[in-house]
């Protein structure tokens, strides 16, 4: 690790302090490329009455803006505690190179920020999952978009 690396972490933790202090949740994140901060976020889930308003979420929306792509290649994202599911999973749809992340999930749960139940209802059956899940309805209709799709001849891959 670098000084480099300890200034972009050390601002992913002043931005999440200081979002507590302002009434918002425990985290931040920052997006950094070519070791300039290019994105900054924090859990502002109550504070939009957004539940996808997360740290990582939110500064990866600000880093694809500032660099105008849905992609952050070449881009490390610097977060305060272990992305949760919904996070991670918008991480590897925006391809960074590399993700740093200081407290863990564990650390987390203490807090009363406990993810663990999404992890063990994904692996559940879709019958047997706390919210009802209705599968395949309208399916052959639904398909017929993936099919534009596939047809499109000036699609924006991703």
């Amino acid at each position: 690790m670098t000084e480099k690396n300890d200034e972009f972490m050390k601002e992913a933790i002043r931005l999440a302090l200081e979002n507590v202090k302002n009434g918002g949740g425990p985290f931040g994140a920052v997006v950094v490329k070519n070791e300039e901060i290019v994105g900054r976020g924090v859990n502002r889930v109550t504070k939009n009455n957004d539940p996808t308003a997360h740290a990582e979420v939110n500064a990866i929306r600000d880093a694809c803006s500032r660099l105008n792509s849905f992609q952050l290649i070449d881009c490390e994202i610097y977060s305060t505690c272990e992305p949760c599911p919904m996070c991670i999973g918008a991480i590897y749809w925006a391809r960074p190179k590399k993700l740093y992340f200081a407290s863990t999930k564990d650390d987390a749960a203490a807090i009363d920020f406990d993810d663990s139940f999404i992890y063990k209802e994904l692996e559940l059956p879709y019958e047997k999952r706390k919210i009802e899940t209705i599968r395949n309805f309208m399916r052959q209709e639904s398909l017929a978009i993936f099919n534009a799709w596939t047809e499109k001849q000036d699609k924006i891959e991703y």
